[in-house]
């Protein structure tokens, strides 16, 4: 069974609500008896409608409180049903008008797993998107059901392929289930350009696409402007950092960094990794010199 995420739970027994109600009826034990539960004396109470009293030495389930009633229809919910995601993958909620009350809002949210219970906690983009992740990774291949007003999505954790970048080797590491499937040298953001150190989520991938300084603001022209083809595309960032090929720095790769801020691989690597990665997984990148990714990228959930 699953465990529920975003509501309380009472942990009164049903004997102890039996107990409790014929308090309330005014049915008393002897004077000078022992206690009822456990062990107590065998006595007849009056039925209580709707509470059953447990058979002696059989374990009682928690009481589970109800969802609250939503504040908000149908949003849309990712991932989607049926789709597969990597470990790091969080659950994002967007509603189609602005929340007023958020925490009437999460009360009406249930995330549970096949894993068990899994500790997490929301935190909200913006008054129409909240996003709940779990404290730590989630377990691998487990199913997620997420009900959240009249919309539901049932989707799968897949293998946990974790992906780690390490400026000081220059070389990224991939494991699956904690084995060492892949390693890859890699060159990184050059100085002025370093890539941040985080945990990064893979995004979307391109089979091939254009890359265009542009697009934050460097004019092509400029001394540090590019539009350049590149192929197998991987993003692990929104703020445009991929890992992707790049066959004219394979020189440099696992010697110096020579990049935007991108993670450049040989063709061959970045093949494998483009059709190995799946979305949700992390990539962590370490010893860098190029601060802490921004939270708020969109793939940047981990530094929240």
């Amino acid at each position: 069974m699953g465990a529920r995420r975003s509501t309380r739970f009472l942990t009164r027994s049903a004997a102890g609500a039996v107990l409790a109600a014929a308090v309330a009826l005014g049915v008393a034990a002897p004077g000078g008896a022992a206690p009822l539960w456990p062990g107590g004396p065998d006595i007849s109470l009056p039925p209580i409608p709707g509470v059953t009293a447990p058979a002696p030495g059989v374990p009682t389930a928690p009481i589970e409180a109800p969802r609250a009633p939503a504040n908000f229809s149908a949003p849309a919910l990712n991932p989607s049903a049926g789709e597969v995601v990597g470990v790091a993958q969080p659950i994002i909620i967007r509603f189609d008008s602005a929340i007023g009350d958020r925490a009437v809002a999460e009360r009406a949210i249930d995330v549970t797993t096949s894993a068990g219970d899994v500790p997490g906690r929301f935190y909200w983009f913006s008054d129409s998107q909240v996003r709940w992740r779990p404290d730590a990774f989630w377990p691998s291949n487990t199913t997620v059901t997420v009900n959240a007003g009249d919309a539901s999505s049932t989707f799968t954790v897949g293998d946990a392929i974790i992906t780690t970048a390490d400026d000081n080797t220059k070389t990224i590491t991939v494991t699956r289930n904690g084995a060492v499937v892949k390693t890859m040298p890699t060159s990184m953001g050059k100085v002025g350009h370093e890539t941040p150190n985080g945990t990064y989520i893979v995004g979307e991938r391109f089979r091939d696409m254009y890359m265009d300084s542009s697009t934050y603001g460097v004019p092509v022209d400029a001394p540090e402007g590019y539009r350049t083809y590149v192929e197998y595309a991987t993003r692990m960032s929104n703020s445009g950092i991929f890992v992707h090929a790049a066959p004219w720095s394979v020189d440099s790769q696992g010697v110096e960094n020579v990049s935007h801020g991108c993670l450049n691989v040989s063709t061959e690597d970045a093949k494998w990794f483009f059709e190995t990665a799946q979305k949700g997984d992390p990539v962590i990148v370490q010893n860098t010199n190029g601060g802490i990714l921004n939270g708020r990228d969109g793939l940047g959930d981990w530094q929240l």
